[in-house]
């Protein structure tokens, strides 16, 4: 089993780690991708894979921080220098949020060309933040030629026909604890519906915990809920999911399990 997205330098895992990490190994959970969200914590994931065999990291700037991004390319050269790390498997997470436009929209899409642009350079898949943004953000990586080097739409929460235009550029979707809530038909929808060879899953951890521990710390031990209800909803078995997900991330991560 593997994580394809967590934040377990957060501070809510704080004198933790070796714990967090213990119990994703219980659990079955092999690999974890550790994901920066700007300068200073891509900083710290680097370091965290650095001592973790299982850990793998991925340097970004959040569309919540693109207005913190320094004036000039000095962030742009220290996360480049960062995603040549022989253990930095993507570059992300970058994107645009408009639920809670943290940074101006204008911001928000000028840093995700930036990103776009760097992701290209050093060939490393993208990992994308995308809330009520979806239109401009498929825009900016037509524009951009941001395709081209794969990547992956995490925490999706969308609908199947926009699923189905990322994936038929090449891309995946990553399911997230949210397919276990009662409510979430759409998403179950396209759990179902798309393409084994092209779903990922995740935590995203702290956030987002799955049922049963639904209002709670999340942790990669987690992501089993996400891949169990996932095998459900496909009527197959859990280990047809576990396979299907350590392909996936060897093809777009590099990862071997």
């Amino acid at each position: 089993m593997i994580d394809s997205h967590a934040h377990i330098h957060f501070k809510d895992f704080q004198g933790e780690l070796d714990a967090v990490i213990a119990r994703a190994r219980e659990a079955g959970v092999e690999r974890i991708v550790n994901i920066g969200t700007d300068p200073a914590s891509s900083r710290e994931v680097v370091g965290i894979a650095e001592k973790h065999p299982e850990i793998f990291a991925a340097v970004g700037v959040h569309p919540h921080d693109a207005a913190k991004m320094r004036e000039g390319d000095q962030d742009l050269r220290e996360l480049a220098e960062l995603a040549r790390h022989p253990k930095v498997v993507g570059l992300g997470e970058v994107g645009l949020d408009y639920y809670y436009e943290h940074s101006p929209r204008e911001v928000q899409q000028a840093r995700l060309r930036d990103l776009v642009r760097l992701a290209r350079e050093v060939k490393k898949p993208l990992i994308i933040h995308c809330r009520d943004a979806m239109e401009d953000c498929l825009r900016i990586l037509d524009a951009e030629d941001g395709w081209k080097g794969g990547g992956v739409f995490h925490c999706y929460t969308g609908d199947f026909a926009t699923a189905e235009r990322i994936v038929n550029k090449g891309f995946y979707i990553s399911i997230s604890g949210i397919i276990t809530f009662k409510k979430s038909h759409e998403l179950q929808e396209v759990a179902r519906l798309l393409p084994l060879d092209r779903i990922l899953i995740e935590t995203d951890a702290p956030f987002l915990a799955p049922v049963p521990y639904r209002g709670k710390r999340n942790e990669p031990a987690y992501v089993v809920y996400v891949a169990k209800k996932l095998a459900e909803l496909r009527g197959i078995e859990i280990r047809e999911i576990e396979e299907a997900i350590s392909r996936n991330v060897r093809e777009l991560f590099g990862i071997g399990t």
